[in-house]
C-alpha cells in the first residue's frame, strides 16, 4: 500500500536501538535506561521539569537522564538530588538561554527537544522525553531518526483507562489530516504498539466515527473501512469495525481505536479532563504521555499542561519502552505484509 521513504533510516541502522524481534510481546529488560529529557518543553518550564526529573530519579533506581537546556535549570535538578544520585544525572546545554518572555514556539525552545533527539541518534542516551511542541518534536524526531520504510505520516499513541481495561488511542495529534492511506498505516501501528507494550495476541481495531452503521462519518471515514477490512494487521489483529466515542471508555469492542489527530487529540484532552474530575474508570496507573510511532528512536510526547507528576511518568514510559526494546519489536511486526494473501 506504502511505498519505502526514500532518504530514510531503515529499522536497525541505529547502533543503539537494541536487539532484533521476534515479532511477539516484549518482556521488559533490566539495567539503566538512560532518558534525555528537554528542560524547556511545557507550559511551566523549566520548573515543571525539574520537579519531574527529581520525581523520575526517586521512582527509578535504575533511570539515568541527560537534562537538555539551560544549565541553570539543570543546576536545580543537581543541587536537590542527593549526593548518591548525582552521577545518575548530566548536563547538555541547548542554544539560546531561557527567558520566560519568549513565546513557546519560539525556535530557541525547539533546540532543545533537537539537542535532545541528536543526544539519542549519537547513542548519548537512549530515550527522548519532551512536554514542548508536539509539531516541533514530530519534526526533529522524524529528521534526527528517519521514519521506518512503511510509514509517511508518524503517529502519536496514548493510551486510556477504560471500564475493560485500557484503549490504546492513536493519532493524538501527530497528524491532524491524514488521506485513507495514511490512516490505514496507523491502524497497523496501533495493532502492532498493542501486541508489543501490552502483550496482546490479536488486537481488535476499531475505527472512531459518530455511529457504528455503514456510511456513517465523513468522507475519510466513509472510505476507511474497505481498507481496513483486507489489511493485514501486525500481531494478529482484527479490524472490528466502527466504533463511537463511548467505546473508548467502555473499551469494549476494541483495544485499538484509530482517528486522525485532530479528532483523537480533542477526544484524548476532553476524557482526562473528566477523568481528572470524576475519577478514571478501570485502572488508574496509566501515564499521561504519547509514544510517538514510525520513526526509528524512542519519543515520549507528554502535554505542554503536563504535571511533574505527568513528566515523571512520561519518564517511566521512556525507560520501559526502551527496555522492552519496542521501537524495534513495532518496526518488526511493521515490515510484514500488509495485505491478507486468500490464496
Amino acid at each position: 500500500m506504502t511505498r519505502p521513504t526514500t532518504g530514510r533510516v531503515v529499522p536497525g541502522q541505529r547502533r543503539n536501538a537494541g536487539a532484533p524481534a521476534t515479532g511477539q510481546a516484549t518482556v521488559p529488560e533490566p539495567g539503566a535506561a538512560r532518558i534525555a529529557v528537554d528542560l524547556l518543553g511545557g507550559d511551566q518550564a523549566p520548573a515543571v521539569v525539574v520537579d519531574g526529573a527529581l520525581r523520575a530519579i526517586q521512582a527509578d533506581p535504575a533511570v539515568q537522564l541527560l537534562l537538555v537546556g539551560p544549565m541553570e535549570a539543570a543546576g536545580e535538578v543537581f543541587a536537590a538530588l542527593k549526593p548518591a544520585d548525582r552521577s545518575r544525572v548530566s548536563a547538555l546545554g541547548s542554544q539560546g538561554s531561557f527567558r520566560p518572555a519568549r513565546p513557546a514556539n519560539a525556535g530557541w525552545v525547539e533546540s532543545g527537544v533537537r539537542s535532545a533527539v541528536l543526544a539519542v541518534a549519537q547513542g548519548e542516551a537512549d530515550a527522548v522525553v519532551s512536554a514542548g511542541s508536539t509539531g516541533a518534536t514530530v519534526t526533529a524526531a522524524a529528521l534526527g531518526f528517519g521514519r521506518w520504510p512503511a510509514v509517511r505520516r508518524p503517529a502519536l499513541a496514548a493510551v486510556l483507562p477504560a471500564v475493560a481495561g485500557r484503549v490504546v488511542l492513536l493519532d493524538v495529534g501527530a497528524t491532524v489530516d491524514p488521506d485513507e492511506q495514511a490512516l490505514a498505516v496507523v491502524a497497523r501501528l496501533g495493532s502492532a504498539y498493542a501486541s508489543v507494550v501490552h502483550a496482546l495476541p490479536e488486537p481488535r481495531v476499531g475505527l472512531l466515527t459518530i455511529g457504528t452503521e455503514t456510511g456513517k462519518g465523513d468522507r475519510l471515514r466513509r472510505a476507511m473501512p474497505g481498507l481496513l477490512s483486507p489489511l493485514a494487521l501486525p500481531g494478529g489483529g482484527r479490524y472490528v469495525g466502527l466504533v463511537e466515542g463511548n467505546d473508548v471508555v467502555s473499551g469494549e469492542p476494541a483495544d485499538v481505536v484509530v482517528t486522525d489527530g485532530f479528532t483523537g487529540n480533542v477526544l484524548l484532552k476532553g476524557l482526562e479532563t473528566a477523568y481528572a474530575t470524576i475519577g478514571p474508570p478501570g485502572e488508574k496507573s496509566v501515564p499521561r504521555a504519547a509514544m510517538l510511532l514510525g520513526v526509528d528512536g524512542t519519543v515520549v510526547v507528554c502535554h505542554g499542561a503536563a504535571s511533574g507528576i505527568d513528566l515523571a511518568a512520561g519518564i517511566g514510559l521512556a525507560a520501559d519502552l526502551h527496555r522492552r526494546r519496542a521501537v524495534r519489536a513495532i518496526a518488526t511486526l511493521m515490515s510484514e505484509p500488509e495485505v491478507i494473501d486468500e490464496q
